[in-house]
């Protein structure tokens, strides 16, 4: 039996959602897509509209097996908060019909688990998302962001299996 499986990571937000999609042989990724759904124009539900689609066509393309997705963090703003919460909602939404397990990581566990410190800048974690890839170039910080999310997700899963463990998020498959 091999230990195969499909990440997409997602770094949701209102205006730019990365998503970085990585295959997993046990514990080696590799890299397959990623990129940045830019909901710039329109409303705000027009934009939400923009990242429902996109994250949809994304998982019907890629069938990814799991989901890794960051997990609200309060800004200094509430109103920023709730407008994440929305746009992540959006994305979760559009994963809903293909029967993907979703787990979320808080930023800092991210940054923890690809780069070593939860205080990482969003440069630290393209230089190592770039390096643990062996990429040939650097994703935009969004798509960065999210391919460490699938990297966090991979990392941790064989703690997550042993342990017994995870953040998987409720009633998401």
């Amino acid at each position: 039996m091999t230990d195969q499986r499909r990440i997409l990571g997602i770094d949701p937000g209102s205006r730019l959602t990365g998503f970085g999609v990585l295959d997993f042989q046990g514990d080696t990724p590799t890299y397959v897509t990623s990129g940045t759904i830019k909901s710039l124009d329109g409303g705000f539900a027009d934009r939400l509209r923009q990242i429902f689609e996109s994250v949809g066509g994304i998982v019907a393309e890629f069938r990814p097996d799991i989901v890794a997705i960051e997990s609200v963090f309060m800004h200094k703003n509430p109103g920023s908060a709730l407008k994440l919460g929305h746009a992540r909602s959006a994305a979760l939404c559009a994963t809903f019909e293909y029967d993907v397990e979703v787990f979320e990581y808080a930023p800092r566990e991210i940054k923890q688990a690809v780069v070593g410190t939860g205080a990482a800048t969003k440069e630290q974690v393209q230089h190592m998302v770039v390096s643990i890839l062996q990429l040939d170039g650097t994703p935009a910080p969004d798509a960065s962001d999210a391919l460490a999310a699938a990297l966090c997700h991979g990392n941790q899963r064989r703690m997550h299996a042993q342990l017994g463990t995870g953040n998987r998020i409720a009633g998401l498959r």
